[in-house]
């Protein structure tokens, strides 16, 4: 899962509000330029704030920087890089980002559109005529502008799906055409990690070089970004690596990986805290680094233009848009660019950028579900600019992903459903009649098997996912297709044709976008 704003339950600690208004410091007023000294008074908050962050166990491990007016002025690792180990966070730590890959990838582009070689405005039906959406006008029209904002009409879930049962990038990008659109293009936003993908993959093709060489040259390269890369093997070779946590039995466990490879320019960058800084710095810079100008302003003031209407920021307020690959946010304290990443896997991260005031934050951290690095940044952000923190932001954006966007009530939901089958359950027919080959052009083939007296489903490339089939009623079987959630079940619902044998089955797991029916076809 690759959240927005940011997005299971945990009995997650987190700072109290009493201590949150204890903290307090000159108000600050907010005509005035921000001064150095304003944004140092805050940090020993910041400080005491993060370490009871993790002291109480809101998270295994934390990053944090802070740059002011080209400056670091903070900079520092706290926790565990892996529970159960003693390896600590420190400033080189190498995290990896999630969705915040996606601005990330938003100023490589900025730098390919200062260089002439791509436009915003380009359209991929000339960058690359290979790809497709689902109606013939969007396909020959759709701009880099366009999939950056997450305004093609392509649903937000599309490729999502065949990422979790193993296809690759390119594969996923070629089925993205079977996709009917959730809107009219350019009518409405729908978060896309492979609609943004393309457009990253579409503005690298006039180079001739791979998305991640593209990452290096134009950006990670010239800043000296040397713990950065857009590659999931070159994480794993970082020794100094944050590993992924998520809630079991109301504790942080290392347990799961994330290879995002397929939507790299969406949520595949890993970097650590003390790289991320020179990106922030070239971003508040308007594309000066060190006095050498990388990037035009042009070419990035487009980033941060709000394009679409997003609503409110559902825990602080404010009116947010979306640019490209960037939220625009008209809050509390002005103007401010950021974007969240989450994996459900294991990872939360954030940037937050005040670019009137020269400031920005950046905190990662190695665990979902939490709200920490909103919740640090919201209060830094009082801090600096109101001089005491006006609420308990933690434990406000911690309740927000506790929800999971609302998803918590529906996945509790789900599993009291089909937490036992029903009195009246009707028994499976004969396992011989579900069993053969069933498919579809977006799905590709599932072979439903009967192993030993049981069924089992299997999925994806060369048969990537194999998933047990446990009968709930009649036709309907279950299957748990989630890693993170072992207990979290999916339907596969079987459709008997005249003959008596199963003629179809819908894959709810698949399903998102319509295209989880899949025909017998042997």
């Amino acid at each position: 899962m690759e959240l927005l704003l940011g997005s299971c339950a945990s009995s997650r600690l987190s700072l109290g509000l009493a201590f949150c208004l204890a903290l307090s410091l000159p108000a600050v007023a907010r005509a005035e330029p921000l001064t150095r000294e304003q944004v140092t008074a805050a940090l020993p908050a910041l400080e005491v704030m993060a370490q009871r962050a993790v002291d109480s166990g809101g998270v295994p491990g934390l990053a944090i920087a802070v740059v002011h007016n080209d400056d670091t002025v903070y900079l520092k690792g706290f926790g565990l890089r892996e529970i159960g180990k003693p390896q600590t966070v420190d400033a080189d730590t190498v995290f990896q980002l999630a969705s915040v890959s996606k601005s990330i990838s938003s100023t490589v582009v900025a730098a390919l559109v200062s260089e002439g070689v791509i436009d915003w405005n380009s359209r991929i039906a000339d960058l690359d005529p290979a790809f497709a959406l689902y109606d013939p006008y969007p396909t020959a029209q759709v701009t880099v502008r366009d999939l950056f904002n997450h305004r093609s009409g392509l649903p937000g879930d599309a490729g999502n799906d065949l990422e979790d049962i193993g296809f690759g990038r390119d594969e996923i990008l070629h089925r993205l055409r079977l996709v009917p659109p959730s809107s009219s293009f350019r009518d409405a936003y729908s978060y896309s990690n492979f609609g943004l993908t393309e457009g990253a993959i579409a503005a690298a093709k006039p180079t001739g070089k791979s998305w991640e060489d593209i990452t290096q040259e134009k950006l990670f390269k010239p800043l000296g970004m040397t713990s950065t890369s857009a590659r999931y093997s070159d994480f794993l070779t970082r020794p100094n690596r944050a590993e992924l946590h998520v809630q079991v039995d109301g504790a942080w466990a290392a347990k799961l990986k994330r290879d995002p490879d397929a939507q790299a320019p969406a949520g595949g960058v890993s970097a650590s805290v003390r790289d991320l800084v020179q990106w922030v710095r070239l971003e508040l810079g308007n594309g000066m680094y060190d006095g050498k100008r990388l990037i035009a302003a042009a070419a990035l003031d487009a980033t941060h233009s709000p394009l679409m209407m997003l609503g409110e920021n559902p825990i602080a307020g404010g009116s947010v848009f979306y640019g490209l690959g960037w939220n625009i946010e008209f809050g509390r304290h002005g103007l401010r660019w950021g974007h969240a990443g989450a994996f459900s896997v294991g990872a939360r991260t954030l940037v937050s950028i005040h670019p009137k005031s020269n400031l920005g934050i950046i905190v990662l951290s190695n665990a979902f579900p939490t709200g920490v690095p909103e919740g640090l940044a919201d209060s830094f952000a009082d801090l600096v600019f109101d001089g005491k923190v006006k609420k308990d932001w933690v434990k406000g954006w911690d309740d927000f992903y506790r929800g999971s966007l609302g998803a918590a009530a529906a996945a509790a939901a789900t599993k009291a459903t089909y937490a036992a089958p029903p009195a009246s359950a009707s028994p499976a027919l004969a396992l011989t009649s579900y069993a053969g080959r069933y498919t579809n052009a977006y799905v590709g083939d599932a072979v439903v098997a009967n192993d030993r007296g049981a069924l089992t489903i299997t999925l994806g490339p060369a048969g990537a996912r194999t998933y047990a089939l446990r009968h709930f009623d009649r036709d309907l079987f279950l299957y748990f297709p989630d890693q993170e959630t072992p207990d979290m079940p999916s339907t596969a619902r079987f459709a008997i044709g005249p003959d008596g044998k199963s003629s179809a089955v819908t894959l709810d797991s698949l399903n998102a976008c319509g295209l989880g029916a899949l025909k017998r076809a042997e």
